[in-house]
């Protein structure tokens, strides 16, 4: 009797020494944390996004630490913090120098993301290819050095001993690296496959995301190393990981387009260097991706004659202008109920409008099927493009070919008025350096000369006027 208790004294005493690992929940979708498990996330109202995961401690020996300067930061006054010290280096890119603000800044973290498939990979191993003059680390947690080595024969035929690849998923082992080899820019791809060892959750949990970013970020920073991240995106279209990650970074990016045609847009979500409003434009090849100076010239179709249905818009994204073409089709309602269905322009926007027409011009659309493409795979969100929308509709309505040699810019408000568009002089150049003859434009536009624009510019207030000009 006196052994079996003095063995359930040991036990106890054993199991009273023995350190338990703390552990929390974690939601996957925002970062939030729980001491127990929940349903429903309390901060972003996801359901079933909680996961067990080790609790990080809060060490002095952590990785940022363990890389950190031995020269301590002091405050300085704003007037003798100099800038000249950092100039952008040119990354042989033009499209992706116009969306980083001219090139990319030394000690600047840059999140790239996208959908799988989209090309985020090749834009940037493209990217450092073609920069012979820099040394760059590309560490690839998803890839052998192989398969990189055969996408980097594809689209690069130059020489590329200035880029080194290791296929590696340790952030210890990663910074090590990046110490021993010194490069000048450090690409991960991607943030969701790195580990550290002082979380003890699997990769690509909101944990080890968040740690990782950390330390690259104190690394880069300390040693003015530009760090380029790849990332993935969930099924909402945001980037994957918590929220904190594109607060920690520099520049978010987002690479979008749809893989079933070949147009790419490169687009700047957030940029501490620069602005958010410009854009660039790849286009997927068998080689890699071309960058487009001019996307009006491949998202305007070249028609021998002229067909119902179809007018060219002036639309801009962000700063950029370029002309596209808006393509719609009307028939009577086959089944009852008309059909409304729209690709790369918003369905509300498309009933809306349609209703505008009903009520303020008096066509009779309520039993008509009404389609609506923006060609060449884009999804447009300018409103500058709906005179080009109703145009188009009831050129196909009319079964009557619009003049092709006139495009249109032009918000329509509900009570059928012409608003004006943002940027209307850069609408306008386009479509004269591309050859238009004529561009109609809404009438309320202040302090812009059209006479120094080489285009017959034609000014309506209502939306019976365009259709008079249009249609006579």
């Amino acid at each position: 009797m006196s052994e079996q208790a003095t063995h359930g004294h040991q036990f106890t005493v054993t199991t009273e020494n023995m350190a338990k690992p703390k552990s929390v929940f974690v939601c996957q979708n925002c970062g939030a944390e729980s001491a127990k498990w929940v349903g429903k996330c309390y901060s972003c109202g996801e359901w079933n996004s909680f996961v067990e995961e080790i609790a990080v401690s809060k060490s002095k020996d952590s990785i940022s630490a363990a890389f950190s300067s031995s020269e301590k930061s002091k405050p300085a006054p704003l007037s003798e913090i100099r800038v000249d010290d950092l100039p952008r280096i040119d990354i042989r890119n033009k499209e992706l120098n116009r969306v980083l603000g001219g090139g990319l800044v030394p000690g600047a973290m840059v999140l790239v993301g996208g959908e799988p498939g989209i090309g985020k990979s090749t834009l940037v191993l493209q990217m450092a290819l073609h920069m012979p003059k820099s040394k760059i680390l590309y560490v690839s947690g998803e890839e052998s050095p192989q398969q990189i080595k055969l996408r980097g024969e594809r689209v690069y035929r130059g020489d590329t001993d200035h880029c080194l690849i290791v296929s590696e998923t340790s952030l210890e082992r990663i910074l090590t690296h990046t110490q021993n080899i010194s490069p000048d820019i450090l690409i991960i791809d991607s943030v969701q496959t790195l580990q550290t060892e002082r979380v003890e959750s699997a990769p690509g949990s909101v944990s080890q995301v968040r740690e990782c970013t950390a330390g690259l970020l104190r690394f880069s920073k300390e040693r003015n190393l530009p760090v380029i991240l790849i990332g993935h995106i969930n099924k909402e279209g945001s980037l994957a990981g918590p929220k904190v990650l594109e607060h920690m970074v520099d520049v978010v990016l987002q690479f979008e387009g749809d893989r079933n045609h070949m147009y790419r847009i490169l687009r700047s979500i957030k940029n501490r260097f620069g602005s958010t409003d410009e854009i660039g434009i790849f286009e997927m090849q068998q080689s890699g991706l071309r960058e487009v100076q001019n996307p009006s010239e491949l998202l305007l179709s070249q028609h021998d004659t002229a067909m119902s249905g179809i007018s060219v818009a002036a639309a801009t994204e962000g700063m950029r202008p370029f002309l596209i073409e808006v393509q719609a089709l009307t028939s009577s309602a086959a089944y009852g109920t008309p059909q409304r269905s729209s690709t790369g322009f918003d369905i509300r926007r498309l009933n809306m409008l349609l209703a505008v027409l009903e009520k303020r011009a008096g066509f009779k659309l309520s039993a008509k099927d009404v389609f609506l493409n923006i060609a060449g795979g884009l999804k447009v969100n300018d409103p500058g493009i709906d005179l080009a929308v109703v145009a188009s509709i009831l050129s196909s309505n009319l079964d009557m070919a619009l003049p092709t040699d006139t495009c249109l810019a032009g918000e329509v408000g509900l009570s059928g008025e012409i608003r004006p568009v943002t940027r209307i002089g850069q609408r306008v150049s386009e479509a004269a350096k591309l050859g238009f003859k004529s561009i109609i434009v809404p009438v309320y536009h202040k302090g812009v000369d059209f006479s120094l624009y080489d285009i017959e510019v034609k000014q309506v207030s209502k939306i019976e006027e365009a259709f008079r000009l249009l249609f006579g």
